[in-house]
């Protein structure tokens, strides 16, 4: 009897254990969606861009008013560019030329495995080179969210982006795993962290200190609006005040009263558009060239 009750405590022990080694494998594997057409109302063109690794971009491009600078816009963790379609709409309505794109491993791009930023900026570079290209006279912007703004700040190249908005952005992984923990499994969920980082440092094959966005926030040489919200316990207000002073001048930094961990747009509106507005037109339009 004694080792029978033995016998099934390994067992469950082996269990569990499977499943946490199972755990890096399931947060890395890619979200591939089918991305809906637009309604006739918002009219995209459906654009393709190659980066490396033979990887394709799948994206959206609208065009604005000349003179008014142009967007790209990099869209969560396990979501594609549809997530940043309300932002696109209210940008283009305020002249500015827009670029949706599913990063690596979401939407329609194809990717093995979601990177935390590692890959995904690779995207971003083929995009940023791609708007640069299609409009050639236009001062350049980036909003990301989450792992696009993570995507963005990890980029090996230099953008020479002329504004940068960070949504969300977590200034190291081994936090934005911990926060993760302890909302599943409370307190006791940083016992985990270790097993998890040593998980998905394996699985990407990268030490997890390269995965850091602050550790290379300035060496983002572009003027950058933070924003983050009260309530928002996967990246936390003072986390994102350690990557605010970590970064370049000029800076903004806007903490949303009572947001949490979700599309800021849908949850400030009229406020976010004003505030993103007011930042992108300082460093982006120039109307008085055209």
């Amino acid at each position: 009897m004694h080792s029978n009750i033995i016998f099934k405590l390994v067992i469950a022990i082996l269990i569990a254990f499977s499943l946490l080694f199972a755990i890096g494998t399931i947060l890395t594997s890619p979200a591939p969606t089918t991305v809906s057409a637009l309604s006739a109302d918002f009219p995209v063109e459906s654009v393709q861009i190659p980066s490396r690794d033979n990887v394709i971009v799948h994206g959206w491009l609208v065009p604005g008013i000349p003179g008014e600078g142009a967007v790209l816009l990099a869209h969560s963790m396990r979501s594609n560019r549809v997530e940043m379609l309300s932002r696109a709409r209210f940008l283009r309505d305020k002249g500015y030329s827009v670029l949706l794109i599913d990063l690596q491993g979401h939407g329609e791009t194809v990717g093995d495995k979601i990177t935390f930023g590692l890959k995904e900026a690779e995207n971003i570079e083929a995009s940023v080179d791609f708007l640069r290209k299609s409009f050639p006279n236009e001062r350049i912007g980036a909003i990301g969210t989450s792992l696009g703004a993570a995507a963005i700040v990890l980029a090996k190249q230099n953008l020479k982006l002329n504004a940068v908005i960070l949504e969300s952005l977590h200034p190291t992984l081994e936090e934005a795993v911990d926060n993760r923990l302890k909302l599943h499994f409370g307190d006791y969920g940083s016992i985990l962290l270790p097993l998890m980082l040593w998980q998905l440092s394996l699985n990407l094959d990268i030490a997890i200190a390269e995965l850091n966005p602050i550790a290379r926030i300035d060496r983002l040489n572009a003027p950058v609006l933070f924003i983050s919200g009260t309530h928002d316990a996967h990246t936390t207000q003072s986390e994102t005040e350690r990557l605010y002073a970590s970064a370049r001048a000029p800076k903004e930094l806007w903490i949303v009263p009572g947001a949490k961990h979700f599309n800021m747009h849908t949850y400030a509106g009229r406020e976010y558009e004003h505030r993103v507005d007011e930042f992108l037109s300082e460093y982006l339009k120039r109307s008085e060239d055209y």
